[in-house]
């Protein structure tokens, strides 16, 4: 028989509030207590205690308190991931995110849900499915990653989006639900907000 965590780590249906799952998420919540309430200029003891809490880091990265997450152990960053303040991740399952990742503050990564209907929804029951970014993205402020959602290499997701479906490499997208706005081009070389050039 599998166990909640198992299930919950291969998709299937689980009750989050077993034992050992609970137990994860406590332990998660002491080490996040402790970044979260470090000083402003105890940074080392921050990126300690993320490389305790993470499944995997890349060398260099930044991350504003203060931050969320459910068990840290299924979260995995690459190099130069920078995250703003008030980043939430609900690691039920995994999120892998690349290398060169920029989040704006109040960024939402969900890959934990509940079923629709209240019937099944009152058992307890909980589902989880992985989230994957790419590299090179920015995601903007108050952005929501729904469960099973990947966004590809290089794309923007504007402010305030909501991130239903996956988004491809290469474009900006917007809006609730969130959806392709354009392509990524080259002119877009030539200015670093709206038509402000870089010379």
């Amino acid at each position: 028989m599998q166990s909640e965590k198992e299930k919950m780590l291969s998709g299937k249906p689980y009750k989050s509030f077993g034992e050992q799952l609970l137990g994860e998420r406590q332990l998660a919540k002491e080490l996040i207590f402790d970044f979260n309430n470090s000083r402003p200029a105890e940074t080392d003891k921050r990126r300690e205690i993320i490389k305790i809490l993470f499944g995997k880091t890349g060398k260099t990265f930044f991350i504003e308190p203060p931050f969320r997450c459910d068990y840290g152990y299924n979260i995995e960053i690459g190099e130069n991931f920078y995250a703003n303040y008030n980043c939430i991740i609900l690691d039920c399952a995994k999120v892998i995110i690349g290398d060169n990742v920029l989040l704006a503050p109040n960024v939402s990564f969900y890959t934990a849900g509940h079923p629709i209907h209240h019937a099944i929804r009152n058992q307890e029951i909980e589902y989880a499915f992985p989230i994957t970014i790419g590299n090179n993205v920015w995601i903007g402020g108050n952005v929501v990653i729904n469960p099973g959602i990947t966004i590809g290499d290089n794309s923007v997701i504007g402010a305030g989006s909501v991130v239903t479906k996956n988004i491809p490499a290469d474009v900006i997208a917007v809006g609730n639900p969130c959806k392709v706005l354009r392509q990524i081009s080259e002119e877009d070389r030539l200015y670093y907000f709206k038509k402000f050039t870089l010379k």
